[in-house]
């Protein structure tokens, strides 16, 4: 069992199913791991300082407009979500779940804060802090499944641009060609991908894992 500030990780399961190693190694695959996801994720002590923070989380927090880093500590960048953030951190430290919805009109962004139970009894709690997307399916994971499902290059913009909400007339009028054209490569989506409709269409890219791009993690 390691500990970095107050959150403590189980690595000995780890290292025995990778046949050893050390614990800084496994530390570094675990911070890999969670940089992959493309939810913002972020890890705070019992003390309410910022201990890891995943690329996702990084990249909101440089560029977001709801919250910040001010050295290791979390804040919101509106004084008037100050007061929710505070109570929901507060909370966690009593065990409560909460959900908190912050930023300015057109820009807002939920929050998830979650206690993390300590591994033993030997006190310091951590808090999950999970930021929520700001787009329903990320541009990866469209091009991912569109290859997968083996559409064409006209077919995927189509699938996108469905994805981000447009209807087929909008599709249309945006991409430059006929309401009939889009409904014919509509209709050879769902034949490719066995949806039922363009809302299955568009639940199932909603549900897929959400993987973060490689040239992301470049920048």
């Amino acid at each position: 069992m390691t500990v970095k500030g107050s959150v403590m990780v189980n690595l000995e399961g780890l290292e025995a199913a990778r046949g050893g190693g050390s614990t800084a190694a496994v530390a570094r695959c675990l911070a890999l791991a969670l940089d992959e996801i493309d939810y913002g994720l972020l890890l705070l002590d019992d003390d309410g300082c910022v201990v890891h923070a995943n690329h996702a989380a990084r990249s909101e927090l440089e560029g977001g407009e709801a919250l910040q880093l001010a050295g290791r500590e979390l804040r919101t960048r509106a004084a008037c979500d100050s007061a929710p953030l505070s109570e929901a951190l507060a909370g966690a430290r009593r065990g409560l779940r909460r959900l908190v919805t912050l930023g300015a009109a057109g820009r807002r962004v939920s929050v998830a804060v979650i206690p993390l139970a300590p591994a033993s009894g030997d006190g310091g709690q951590a808090t999950l802090v999970v930021l929520g997307k700001q787009q329903m399916c990320g541009h990866l994971a469209v091009q991912c499944y569109a290859r997968s499902h083996g559409l064409t290059p006209a077919e995927s913009r189509v699938l996108e641009a469905l994805c981000d909400g447009l209807d087929p007339r909008a599709v249309a009028e945006h991409h430059g060609v006929g309401l009939a054209t889009v409904r014919t490569q509509i209709g050879h989506i769902r034949a490719k991908t066995g949806a039922a409709s363009i809302r299955e269409l568009v639940r199932q890219v909603s549900v897929l894992p959400p993987m973060v791009s490689t040239l992301r993690l470049a920048a």
